[in-house]
Order: C-alpha cells, then sequence, then structure tokens
C-alpha cells in the first residue's frame, strides 16, 4: 500500500493528539463539502439501479458522451492495467503514484521523465499518463498539448490517459469534451472538489468499448445506492457549483498568501491546494504535527502539500506557522 494524506488516526497515535483536535490539510479535498441529502431508508435496502439519472448528470457535467461510474478514480486506475496487453507506459516521475503501482503491478514497463516527455519517449510508448493539473505540483497542460499527443499515441494505436480529478474549479481546461476520440481516456471524481471522497464515486470517460470491457472486469454494482443518488443531485446542483469555484478561488488564493506571509512561497498549486518545496520539509511538517495540523510530506522531493482550512480553522493554522517561524528563526 502505498502512502497517501488523510492517514489521520495514524497521526493521533504518533503524536498523541486527540483525533477531534486536529486539522487536516493533507488531502486537498474541499473542506466545504455538498451538502448531504437525507436518504429514505428504502435506498439503502435495494440494490443500486442504474436508470437512475447518474449516467445522463455526469455526461452533461463533464460534457462528454458516454462514462463509467466507478468505486472512486481508484477503481479505474486499478483496473485500466488489465485492458491492454503487456506494454510500454510512459508518466511523469512527480505524479500521483497509484497510477505507476497499477501499471507496474501488472508487469507493465514504465518510463518516468521530468517535465513533458520527448519526441523519443512519444514514439516509443504505447500508453502516456498525465495529472492534469498535476498532483502535487500543479502544473498544468493545454488541451492543444494533450490533444497533440494523443494524436502522436493514436498514429500507432496508444493511449492517452489523463487523469483530472482537480479540474473541477476549471471545467473550461478539461479535456473531457474529447473522450469520444479513439485511445483518449480521461479520470474524474467527486472526491475533491466537491468534498464527497467518502462516497467513492469517480467516472472513467472514453470509448464504448473501453467502458464495456472495464465494466466486465469492474463487475455489477460498483457504487452503493445512496453514493449514486448524492452524486446524481451534486452534479446537477449548479448553483452550488457556481458558488463553490468562487469560494475555493478566494480561499486559494488566501492560502498562497498566508504560506508566503512565513517563508513558506508555493512553487505551484491548484484551487484546493498549495505545493511548497523545502530542504527542511520533514522538520516543518513534524512541527507542524506536534502542533495538530497534519500536512502532506514529500520525502523524495523534500516538498509539503497544503489543501484548505475549514472556515474557522484559518487562524489555528497562522498561528502554527508563526510559532514555526519565532521557534525556528534558522529554519525556512
Amino acid at each position: 500500500m502505498l502512502e497517501h494524506g488523510g492517514n489521520l488516526r495514524h497521526a493521533a497515535q504518533q503524536y498523541g493528539i486527540p483525533l477531534e483536535s486536529w486539522l487536516d490539510l493533507s488531502t486537498g479535498i474541499n473542506p466545504n463539502h455538498y451538502p448531504i441529502p437525507d436518504i429514505l431508508s428504502r435506498v439503502w435496502q435495494r440494490l443500486p439501479e442504474g436508470e437512475d439519472g447518474l449516467i445522463e448528470a455526469a455526461c452533461a457535467y463533464y460534457d462528454c458522451q458516454s462514462l463509467l461510474p466507478t468505486s472512486g478514480s481508484q477503481a479505474a486506475i486499478q483496473v485500466l492495467p488489465r485492458l491492454r496487453p503487456v506494454c510500454h507506459i510512459a508518466m511523469p516521475r512527480q505524479m500521483y503514484q497509484e497510477h505507476a503501482h497499477a501499471w507496474r503491478s501488472h508487469g507493465h514497463t514504465l518510463t518516468l521523465f521530468d517535465e513533458t516527455p520527448n519526441a523519443e519517449i512519444l514514439a516509443k510508448v504505447d500508453v502516456m499518463l498525465i495529472c492534469n493539473p498535476n498532483n502535487p505540483t500543479g502544473k498544468r497542460f493545454s488541451k492543444k498539448q494533450l490533444l497533440t499527443w494523443h494524436k502522436l499515441l493514436a498514429s500507432h494505436h496508444g493511449w492517452l490517459i489523463v487523469d483530472e480529478a482537480f479540474m473541477d474549479t476549471t471545467p473550461n481546461d478539461s479535456i473531457a469534451h474529447h473522450t469520444d476520440l479513439a485511445g483518449l481516456l480521461v479520470l474524474r471524481s467527486l472526491g475533491k472538489f466537491f468534498g464527497l471522497a467518502g462516497t467513492r464515486v469517480g467516472f472513467l470517460l472514453a470509448q464504448q468499448h473501453i467502458l464495456t470491457k472495464a465494466q466486465e472486469a469492474l463487475g455489477p454494482w460498483s457504487l452503493t445506492g445512496p453514493s449514486r443518488l448524492i452524486a446524481t443531485q451534486a452534479l446537477n446542483d449548479h448553483t452550488w457549483q457556481v458558488n463553490a469555484r468562487k469560494t475555493l478561488s478566494t480561499n486559494s488564493l488566501k492560502l498562497k498568501k498566508l504560506l508566503r506571509q512565513y517563508r513558506l512561497t508555493p512553487c505551484g498549486g491548484t484551487h484546493l491546494f498549495q505545493f511548497v518545496l523545502s530542504e527542511q520539509a520533514s522538520t516543518i511538517h513534524q512541527s507542524l504535527a506536534k502542533q495538530g495540523i497534519w500536512v502532506r510530506l514529500f520525502k523524495e522531493t523534500a516538498a509539503l502539500r497544503f489543501g484548505l482550512p475549514f472556515n474557522n480553522d484559518w487562524d489555528k493554522l497562522e498561528q502554527a506557522l508563526k510559532k514555526l517561524v519565532n521557534d525556528s528563526q534558522s529554519l525556512l
């Protein structure tokens, strides 16, 4: 199992701080989640039904022709390597590592690149994986660039897989509309923007023959009935979506300014997190943890990812950052 953000119970045990006393900024999830509707008891008693409006709501929201609901985008990440014979994969060196883990686990060969793939890589690989925006760096790729790469890959029956887990705040930048093209696959999720990670709702967007193969591999009832109901309502709630984008944009700028004020200048990010490179990342992570603040530590690159605080938690974060600077003037 790879390490992820959100492992708060482990932090509580490690640092001896009660679970309810923590400020968890490790996941990049909207702290102001979509409000959960009342769910009738019969929804819990029945098997999930496909003809409930979820597919139509999701296709309209993502502006695509066909998609498959999955148990979070993680389910799609794990099933896609099973849909191709062993082949050659390329992806950025610094990216959500579950992708590399899944393809390696099924015997595929990986080539890692730093920023963008060169012509030699594009010519020899069968599948290229991209997070857009990238997680954790926040780096973005234009639709024009992605479609150019897709065309090159498709010329030899390759795939371009784009994980758009953090794309919801800037929907005009999504490539989802183009997933009717052969070999272009997009992953989406309700976990980040909608703040509904616990519902485990994701989607694979692609041509129907790929979705059919994925569905056969996943089996029936990949989503619970209550999760389908909540997802359908959230995807149809345009007013909430507009307001959430405005709030996240404002709070993202606020977080960036706050971190910069205390000498943790972000080098990248999205509306849901900020990414900070620091040679002292591990020490900073530990110092914040001792104050009950949990951020995501990346040991290999000496970096930290800060998610957004909840409405009443901004002061706690600022006080912790102030103490960090005051206690260790030489640290930063």
